[in-house]
């Protein structure tokens, strides 16, 4: 019954972010084919999980966990409804002090068992001028361990103007979210080498501003 309910709440979720948004998925790099993926994804707004999620296909969704804070999704009772049995999160707990199990195991876990993920590599959201926040060590460990894997790059475009920090209502305007080319770590290369790239990789998916170069 619980899994009948997710579904249904699933469906209603990724119809209103539909009607909020419009979000759309631009795949310029890859096909929304169903493979085994690592969409890593800029992080500015509490928006960008569901957004990502509700623009795959249904076929891709059902296989797509996103990796997610266990802090909050655990918060209240929806959220505890909405994160594990809607979106079934991978919850990772930020609190080092909290944490009764690795969270790189808990996402290689995921990754064994046929589900491709969603990953914010930042570390949490991007409050500052910068398009991006340095990446934090844990996508390399897990592109290190599974490096069969796709690493698609996933640029959320608009989506801090529809859902800014600190809202409840979002603001209807168009999102877009950009699957880039799929990378994998390389052989001997370094974890800073490693994170340069990938970051250099979702930053370059980022649209030209209107007047700029």
């Amino acid at each position: 019954m619980r899994r009948i309910a997710a579904n249904i709440v699933g469906q209603c979720l990724a119809l209103f972010a539909q009607f909020i948004t419009a979000a759309r998925a631009d795949w310029r790099g890859i096909e929304p084919v169903n493979r085994q993926r690592i969409y890593f994804a800029n992080h500015t707004s509490n928006a960008d999980l569901p957004i990502v999620w509700t623009v795959l296909p249904p076929a891709l969704r059902r296989v797509t966990r996103p990796v997610a804070a266990a802090d909050y999704w655990l918060k209240n009772k929806l959220r505890a409804f909405v994160g594990p049995e809607v979106f079934r999160a991978v919850l990772i707990d930020r609190r080092s002090e909290h944490q009764t199990e690795d969270p790189i195991a808990k996402i290689i876990a995921a990754l064994d068992e046929g589900s491709s993920i969603i990953i914010f590599p930042e570390g949490g959201r991007n409050r500052t001028d910068d398009p991006l926040m340095p990446f934090k060590a844990g996508l390399y460990n897990i592109a290190s361990n599974r490096p069969h894997i796709d690493l698609v790059p996933t640029w959320i475009d608009n989506i801090n103007s529809v859902m800014p920090s600190g809202e409840v209502i979002p603001v209807p305007l168009g999102c877009t979210v950009i699957f880039g080319d799929p990378l994998h770590v390389e052989k001997d290369e370094t974890k800073d080498g490693f994170l340069t790239r990938t970051s250099d990789a979702l930053k370059a998916l980022q649209p030209q501003q209107e007047g700029g170069s």
